[in-house]
Order: structure tokens, then C-alpha cells, then sequence
């Protein structure tokens, strides 16, 4: 059931010889076939636009009034591409085995080599298109470092290339829609999918300003809707993004795989208030020129000036002396909170360290760390009142990344045939733990350069036009969607959505979060079904369907949230293992690091959906490892 369609060959030929033999449609037949695209961030706005392109018919679904209110803005820090301007020692296997050990060898060696493989063409496409990346005095593209590396491969704009990338890939869906080919859904929010004989043909969706729930048909569905970090409550996602399209998809048949491999992003404006209800990202490219530390002694509540070089513990120079700062996001959040929890914690909560850029000030001037970060450092002086250039930033780990998604083959489909899925929304290429500045280079890969070549290899054996709207199967989801949203609004109960939200967070934050024990997974397994019991009797839902309904929207999230917490729980107590994220304090060596079990836990889990009330399948796709050999992950 899991055949990941990976081709045969060497490694580095894979790709190529893969594209050699793919099925292809005739240019004059795609004008024949219609494709959904749902999300239009990155990756959905790079596919939507390249496959409308090559001639293919789009309809491309957004929740937001505009795509360039996708949540890849959000992106600061970087993309990485193994061009090897700085002539550091770069290359696409160094950074294919870069991204493999970052995983804590927890993804496929053929994704992972694709990935490095297309990251240069994705450099030359951006700059074709007038991102404005970082350039040296020379007027050559600009380089830096992030964690899990030790050559500068991450091109920039400033702390906002996520934005910078998105108009890039914004300006060429808006050409194609201009033409025609590209049909665009704002303020549309997918509540379901529809299957005919077992393949993907259409979604239904709400229109969020009148309420509407209308269908919509397609010879193919490709979902690029990001991942799932919300279900924390506290994360540093868009405070609209959620798990609905993909858990949708998931109880339709779609595998969902390794939902617990979460990422726990180090540096985090910390949480300053109970009410609070998202958090704020300082980018990792910050630790190129930051260092962190705390003061060795506990409870030392000076000034940061106040206290001497001699009595700071820069703790991740100490521990990993080759990478120091730029080690891997895990390995730098679970040392910030290990210091927090021997208190010596900073700030008025005691869950903060310093990322002090002292040091690069005073060695490269102002001007220079202004031209590098300066909006990132507007950014924290606005939301904490402090002056970064004065006195060092307080950060800590906050809920970031999804590695989790939908299962996918080599072709990026699901095994619902006809079911594409994209970026985060996939499991693909980051294994339990993502490089930062490789959620650019996978949204834009998928889009851009894998997709609009194996969506032909599906296509091509299929007749073009045969989805229809009158086809009793969209009728059935569509009532299905507008009853589910009756009974929503129906309970009229006292609690609101946010506050189920809320409890589900702090619950899973305690016990699913940066370290997982096998008790506390289990009482999450048990408190998760009484919380979604309550929201189900209690929920307070004002207004109407029939209308602007913002509590409506959050409550149907909230209620996926609520039925895919309990398999992400589920994930985490099967792995007993430590790996990347996924930090078990049971499985760990002497020195306190995440110990794998690669006889028993080198495998891909993907989930069925059995049911409501039934337990899930779980299936194994082995992981072989022939170009690197499995070895603990050392960076110190």
C-alpha cells in the first residue's frame, strides 16, 4: 500500500533519469484537464502558476482576501541553495547530506537528493523574477549561514524573504490569472474533499463573507495549505493556520505520516500573558552574528550589562564548540529550556535566555547588522518596548514547524489517487527535524519543479473533463459540510472555540511538546477525548451560517485540532525513540542527547483512518539509507 514510486538507479541520476521516462500530456490535451489548487502560499501560488504555465486549467483557493496573505511571509531568514557562491565547500550532496543529518536520518534519501538537486534552478527563478536578495558590495548575491551547517549556503532579503519570495511567485499567479488560465477563490475555506472511485476529483468550500458552501470539480487536487503547528494554541503561525484540509483529506482515505515530528522553533519572543494568542518569530539568521547565553549563576536577575563576560554561560559554544550558535533548532531549544528549568532563566518569567549581538556590533559597526536584520529588530522593539542595539534580545522555543504532513510518493501524491500535496502539508523531505531555511526551498521545489512534471505522469492516463459537479458524490459532501456546520452552531453552549483552543494547547504544549514521556502521552490520550466531548456539548457559536462568521470558522478548526491531537499523541507514544524533534526522555545517551532506535524506528508511520471512534492503522515505510550510513548526529 505504500509504494513510494522512488526510481531506480544512483542517487544523483534519479531525478533526471525519473523525468526522462515520465508520462507526458500533449500541450494541445492540457487545455483539456482543470486542477484545484488549495493555499496560495508559496508552494501553491509557485504550482498554481506554473501549471497554468504549461497549459493546464486552474482554479487556485485561498482563505485570505489576497494570496500575498499567505502565511510564507512569515518566513524571515532565508533559502537555502547549494551554489556555493562564498566558494566555502559547498555543493548539492553537502547539503543533500547536510538536510539528512539535520532529520536525524528520518526522511528518503531520493526526496532529500531531489531537493538539493533543483535548489539552484529555484535561486535563478527568483532573481528572474526581481527578488530583491542581499547582494555584496561587488553586486554579487549575498550569502549567510543557519543552524546544522558550516558553509554560508541561506540567500536573504533582510529579515523578510519569505515576503520578498511570495511576491515573486504572487506576480507570475496574478499574470496567469490576468490571461484566464488561473481562476482565482479568495475568501473561500476548504471543508472537504470528494472522492469518485477512489480518486480525488473536487473539494466543497465555504465562502467566508456570505457563507455559501458551494462544490467544485477537478481531474486532480493538489493541497499546499501548510502545516499544523497550531495545534499548540501558542505558535508562531497565522493565527488562522490549520489542519482542516489535510485532516479532511486524512478521513477520506489520505495516509497522514509522522504527525508528531513537530518543530520547536529557539528563537521565540517568550510568552508575556495568559490571554496571549500567537507568538512572535525573531529569525534564526540572527544567530549568525547572536550569542546565546544565560548567567551561570541561578536566579541572577541583573542587568544583562551588569553581568561580567566570566560569569555567562555561552551554553551552546560550550557544548558544541564546531557549530557553537548554529547548531540544529532542536539541539538549541531543548539546551534553552534545560537552562531555563536549572533557573537560570532570564527576564520576569525565568523561560527566556539572551541572543546578544553585542559582540557583532561593536566588530562590524551599526550600519552593517541594520542593513542585515533591521526589521527584525524594529519588530522586537514593538512588540517588548526594548532597543536590541542596546541590550541583548530575550528569546525562547515556541511551536514553529510541522515535519508531519500527508503521506507522498516520489511524485508528491498521496495514495488517494489524483491527491497531490505540497510544502508543509507533506511529509517529505525533512524528516524529524527541518534546516532552517529549507521551508522556502521545499514550498518553491514542489511548486516550481517537481509538480508540474509528475502531475503529467497522473494526468496522462486519465480522461480529461470526467469530474462533474452533478455527480451524486459532491452532492453527498456537500450536505455532509452544511450539516456539520449546523451542528456547530447549534449546541449553544457557554465556552468559546478559543478556550477549547486554549486547553488543548497548554495540554499538549505540557505533554507533546519539546519533550514527550510515555505517562504524560498516555494522560494526554485520555484527557484529549473528555475536552472534545465538552466542546461538542458546550461550544458557544453566536450568528449564523449565512454569514461573516469568524467564531464559526475558528470553531471548525478547532474541532479538526481536537480529533487530530489525539493521533499526533498516538505518533508520539509508538516512537519510542528519540529523534530530531520528537525527544523522548526515556531514550536519551549519558550525555543527554536523543538516542534513535534505527533497528526498530527507521520507518515512515503513516496513519489510516479507520473511523470515528476506531483506532487507526498504522503502516511502515522502511527508510534505506545506501548514500549515507546511519550514525549518531555529533556537532560538537
Amino acid at each position: 500500500m505504500l509504494d513510494a514510486k522512488i526510481p531506480a538507479g544512483p542517487l544523483k541520476d534519479k531525478w533526471t533519469s525519473h523525468k526522462n521516462k515520465i508520462r507526458l500530456v500533449n500541450p494541445a490535451n492540457k487545455r483539456k484537464y482543470r486542477v484545484i489548487v488549495v493555499g496560495t502560499g508559496l508552494a501553491g501560488a509557485s504550482a498554481a502558476a506554473s501549471l497554468a504555465e504549461r497549459g493546464y486549467n486552474v482554479d487556485a483557493f485561498c482563505f485570505q482576501d489576497s494570496p500575498r496573505r499567505a502565511h510564507s511571509i512569515a518566513a524571515q531568514g532565508g533559502i537555502n541553495a547549494a551554489k556555493n557562491y562564498p566558494n566555502d565547500g559547498d555543493s548539492v550532496y553537502r547539503l543533500f547530506y547536510d538536510t539528512i543529518k539535520g532529520g536525524d536520518f528520518r526522511s528518503r534519501e531520493a526526496n532529500v537528493y531531489r531537493l538539493a538537486e533543483v535548489s539552484n534552478g529555484i535561486i535563478d527563478q527568483c532573481v528572474a523574477q526581481g527578488v530583491p536578495f542581499a547582494r555584496e558590495y561587488s553586486g554579487y548575491l549575498d550569502n549567510r549561514s543557519f543552524g546544522g551547517a558550516q558553509v554560508s549556503r541561506t540567500f536573504y532579503a533582510r529579515g523578510q524573504t519569505g515576503q520578498q519570495l511570495l511576491l515573486g511567485a504572487y506576480s507570475a499567479l496574478m499574470k496567469d490569472a490576468g490571461k484566464g488560465t488561473v481562476t482565482m477563490h479568495p475568501r473561500a475555506e476548504m471543508l472537504d474533499h470528494v472522492v469518485v472511485d477512489g480518486k480525488a476529483k473536487g473539494i466543497i468550500t465555504r465562502c467566508l463573507l456570505t457563507g455559501k458552501i458551494s462544490a467544485h470539480a477537478a481531474d486532480a487536487v493538489v493541497l499546499a495549505t501548510g502545516g499544523y503547528a497550531n495545534v499548540f494554541y501558542l505558535s508562531t503561525n497565522a493565527k488562522a493556520s490549520n489542519v482542516t484540509a489535510v485532516w479532511r483529506a486524512h478521513k477520506k482515505g489520505a495516509f497522514f505520516a509522522n504527525p508528531c515530528y513537530t518543530q520547536i522553533h529557539p528563537t521565540c519572543i517568550p510568552v508575556h500573558g495568559d490571554y496571549q494568542s500567537k507568538l512572535t518569530l525573531m529569525s534564526e539568521s540572527l544567530r549568525n552574528d547572536g550569542r546565546v547565553w544565560v548567567p551561570k549563576n541561578k536566579g541572577d536577575s541583573r542587568r544583562p550589562s551588569a553581568i561580567p563576560e566570566n560569569e555567562r554561560d555561552y551554553f551552546l559554544e560550550r557544548k558544541y564548540p564546531a557549530f557553537g550558535n548554529l547548531v540544529p533548532r532542536d539541539l538549541a531549544s531543548r539546551n534553552a529550556k534545560e537552562q531555563c528549568d536549572q533557573g537560570k532563566g532570564v527576564g520576569p518569567t525565568g523561560h527566556a535566555v539572551y541572543l546578544d549581538l553585542g559582540e557583532s556590533l561593536g566588530r562590524l559597526g551599526r550600519d552593517v547588522i541594520r542593513e542585515r536584520y533591521d526589521n527584525l529588530f524594529e519588530m522586537y522593539e514593538r512588540i517588548t518596548g526594548m532597543d536590541a542595539y542596546k541590550e541583548p534580545m530575550m528569546i525562547y522555543p515556541a511551536p514553529h514547524y510541522t515535519m508531519g504532513g500527508l503521506w507522498v510518493d516520489y511524485n508528491l501524491m498521496s495514495n488517494l489517487p489524483g491527491l497531490f500535496v505540497l510544502g508543509e502539508a507533506n511529509f517529505s523531505d525533512h524528516g524529524a527535524n527541518r534546516l532552517g531555511a529549507s521551508a522556502l526551498l521545499q514550498g518553491l521545489a514542489d511548486g516550481y519543479f517537481i509538480l508540474p512534471y509528475t502531475i503529467g505522469d497522473y494526468l496522462a492516463v486519465q480522461p480529461p473533463g470526467k469530474a462533474d459537479t452533478g455527480h451524486p458524490a459532491f452532492g453527498e459532501a456537500r450536505e455532509a459540510a452544511v450539516r456539520r456546520t449546523g451542528d456547530l452552531l447549534k449546541i449553544n453552549g457557554k465556552k468559546t472555540p478559543d478556550e477549547f483552543h486554549r486547553e488543548l494547547g497548554r495540554l499538549l504544549w505540557e505533554k507533546c511538546g519539546m519533550s514527550r514521556r510515555e505517562d504524560g502521552l498516555k494522560e494526554a490520550l485520555k484527557k484529549i477525548p473528555a475536552i472534545r466531548e465538552e466542546f461538542w456539548r458546550n461550544l458557544l457559536v453566536p450568528g449564523s451560517g449565512e454569514e461573516f462568521n469568524q467564531t464559526l470558522e475558528r470553531a471548525g478548526r478547532v474541532a479538526d485540532f481536537l480529533e487530530f491531537a489525539g493521533l499526533m499523541v498516538r505518533d508520539a507514544l509508538e516512537r519510542k525513540e528519540s529523534c530530531g524533534g520528537h525527544f523522548r526522555e526515556e531514550s536519551r545517551t549519558p550525555e543527554g542527547e536523543a538516542l534513535r532506535d534505527d533497528a526498530n524506528f527507521a520507518y515512515v508511520a503513516a496513519w489510516e483512518f479507520k473511523g470515528a471512534g476506531r483506532e487507526p492503522v498504522l503502516h511502515k515505510e522502511p527508510l534505506a539509507f545506501e548514500e549515507v550510513h546511519l550514525a549518531t548526529r555529533n556537532y560538537k
